[in-house]
């Protein structure tokens, strides 16, 4: 099952970050449609935040045509996202290999990130921006 870990100190609102780790559950395979998703009570049990801010995310998520609230069952997976390379695949490998050498060679988190996030703009920049630079 999903464990949500919640960053205090990240500026991301704690409802946003269940989203986002729901979304890349969804997105990495780890949840799969018929899943279910923790209950608020369990996610506040294991975080200490309020069951609100569970709701919320939850609710998001279901606004988003990911997830529906079963009364009396809980929440479940409706869709999945995404295809992302599977725990063995080539390219996840590589990635992991990437982010050893990054890590050895000084990096914290926030230098790969960015430096992640630069190369996947730079690689898959809207179609109009790309068009914009490139004369061809």
């Amino acid at each position: 099952m999903l464990e949500y870990r919640i960053d205090r100190h990240s500026g991301v609102a704690t409802y946003m970050q269940i989203v986002q780790q729901t979304r890349q559950a969804l997105r990495l395979g780890a949840l799969r449609p018929g899943d279910r998703l923790p209950t608020a009570r369990e996610v506040v049990e294991a975080t200490a935040i309020n069951p609100n801010t569970v709701l919320k995310a939850y609710r998001e998520l279901e606004r988003e045509g990911l997830v529906e609230a079963r009364r009396g069952l809980g929440t479940f997976v409706r869709r999945s996202l995404g295809t992302a390379p599977a725990d063995d695949s080539p390219l996840r490998a590589e990635l992991d290999g990437w982010a050893a050498r990054a890590r050895a060679a000084g990096l914290d988190r926030d230098d790969v990130a960015a430096l992640f996030t630069a190369v996947l703009d730079r690689h898959f920049a809207p179609r109009e921006e790309h068009l914009q630079g490139d004369p061809s």
